[in-house]
């Protein structure tokens, strides 16, 4: 069973996860978070998203388009020219690229835009700040509300957009894969809650993990590493049968390296034999990292498991140990606490 994140923390972990900062400007969440369910928040998050590309200038990208013209542009369609009798009128079927607004990624937010209106789960006062800026998107995409298909993200993703672009795509795929449901899907009018999607939100904890530290500190290099196998005498076919040993998070300094690995599971520790015990296959992963690691002369090697704290009463975690002469630790984190004691425990656990 998956943890369940409150949502001023989730607005936070969405945001580190993605690479874009809390904004002083943005809705900063308190104790008391303004949204009862996390389709609001994420419909404030594409909100405030939207308005800022509006206000910078949504990104330029080449689309290919066809039209009938009187001058030559880009390709002639002569095939197609010919069967309509367009040459004896001085005109031709000509396919171009032109270069504008990013049309595939507006209109993606202008269909999230116009499914988040319908949505009547959502409040009065938050559909009617959606359909105002749906309006606001450039005229030939505001009307677009044809649902996208994986094919439309995977374009989108492999043009490799950033900042508040990449933001805002991370988040209308969210909510078109994980926050809404298919159309005519049973229970389609049921607001779903994503946050009991334990792969996705496994994912999204790991890449938290990783980019608060990039960002929030600057002892160490914080990467995902690909560790090689220390064998010998093995043939190359069978070295292709090894698994691929990747790290969640690796933190480095000349003195000192981290292997850091997320679980996102509501409890750190499993009964057996009537005890709670660690769960052997996440240490023997981490095990196995730490043997076949070559550190540095001079660079203290150790490993970390980290998982969200259980829900109380469950007491917090926070066992040390040296296992095959590297200190390992397993710790949970509290992530029902104010975001400032979130932060804090991070920096502490790598101090």
């Amino acid at each position: 069973m998956a943890p369940t994140v409150p949502l001023a923390t989730l607005y936070y972990l969405l945001c580190y996860a993605w690479n874009r900062l809390p904004a002083p400007a943005d809705w900063a969440p308190g104790g008391a978070a303004p949204f009862h369910r996390p389709l609001e928040l994420l419909t404030q998050l594409l909100l405030q998203a939207t308005r800022r590309l509006l206000r910078t200038g949504l990104p330029l990208a080449f689309e290919e388009r066809q039209e009938v013209l009187g001058t030559l542009r880009g390709r002639v369609e002569l095939g197609p020219s010919l069967a309509r009798g367009l040459l004896p009128q001085g005109r031709a079927l000509c396919r171009f690229a032109e270069l504008g607004p990013d049309a595939p990624l507006a209109r993606l937010l202008a269909a999230t835009l116009a499914a988040l209106a319908a949505r009547p789960s959502l409040p009065v006062a938050l559909r009617r700040e959606v359909q105002h800026l749906r309006r606001r998107l450039p005229g030939d995409v505001a009307g677009a509300a044809a649902a996208p298909t994986a094919a439309v993200f995977g374009a989108l993703h492999r043009q490799r957009p950033g900042g508040e672009a990449a933001f805002a795509l991370h988040l209308c795929e969210l909510i078109w894969r994980h926050a809404l449901p298919a159309p005519g899907a049973p229970g389609a009018g049921r607001v779903l809650d994503f946050r009991r999607d334990e792969a996705l939100m496994a994912r999204l904890f790991e890449q938290f993990v990783r980019n608060f530290y990039r960002r929030e500190q600057r002892q160490y290099r914080v990467f995902a590493e690909t560790i090689a196998w220390q064998v010998a005498d093995a043939a190359p076919a069978a070295l292709e049968l090894l698994p691929t040993m990747l790290t969640d998070t690796t933190l480095e300094s000349p003195t000192r390296k981290i292997i850091l690995d997320t679980k996102y599971y509501a409890a750190a520790l499993r009964p057996r034999y009537d005890r709670q015990r660690l769960v052997a296959p996440h240490l023997y992963q981490l095990y196995a990292y730490l043997q076949n690691q070559r550190p540095a002369p001079g660079q203290a090697l150790e490993g970390i498991l980290l998982y969200p704290a259980a829900p109380a009463p469950a007491p917090a975690l926070d066992a040390r140990y040296t296992l095959g002469g590297h200190p390992v630790r397993v710790a949970t984190l509290d992530l029902h606490q104010p975001w400032p004691g979130i932060a804090a425990d991070l920096l502490a656990l790598v101090a």
